[in-house]
């Protein structure tokens, strides 16, 4: 009987103990954004296509409720923007907050107050089968211009 009671007890605390290791990998890991890249996106500074530029989007899964298609991180030559598109907020992001998985990268929250740029003349339309976003960038002073893809609802039978 004394085998069984003890037997048990381990069993529960190991149950319990690997729970919280769980927990724990869950909780460091939801606060990740995994950004993929958008080659259908486009970028203009000033109605020109800049030399060198990437856009990237977070990665939308089931398990992860914070990727959100408000958020857009520009590679605009050597120098990263994260655009909150729903606050009109634009973010200035040092290279070593991000960390390279392939040809995208991965991050915490990069919306850090002391990095926000000055942006004003927000305008967003609907072009078809895109949405176009035009601010100015205060620091800058040029026109920023991003167009992304609208996400595809299979529920209307579009392709």
């Amino acid at each position: 009987m004394r085998r069984i009671g003890w037997t048990i007890a381990i069993a529960s605390a190991l149950l319990v103990a690997s729970f919280t290791v769980a927990l724990r990998a869950r909780a460091d890991g939801s606060d990740r954004i995994h950004w993929k890249q958008v080659p259908e996106a486009q970028v203009k500074l000033d109605d020109k296509t800049p030399l060198a530029w990437s856009v990237y989007q977070p990665v939308k899964d089931k398990k992860d409720k914070k990727a959100s298609s408000t958020l857009v991180l520009i590679l605009l030559g050597h120098r990263y923007l994260m655009l909150n598109l729903k606050d009109k907020t634009v973010y200035e992001v040092e290279p070593p907050q991000l960390q390279a998985q392939g040809s995208d990268f991965e991050s915490s929250d990069l919306a850090d107050p002391s990095h926000a740029i000055g942006t004003s003349d927000w305008d967003s339309r609907d072009v078809g089968p895109e949405q176009l976003y035009k601010l100015t960038l205060g620091d800058y002073g040029r026109v920023l211009q991003v167009t992304l893809p609208h996400p595809l609802d299979l529920r209307l039978g579009l392709y």
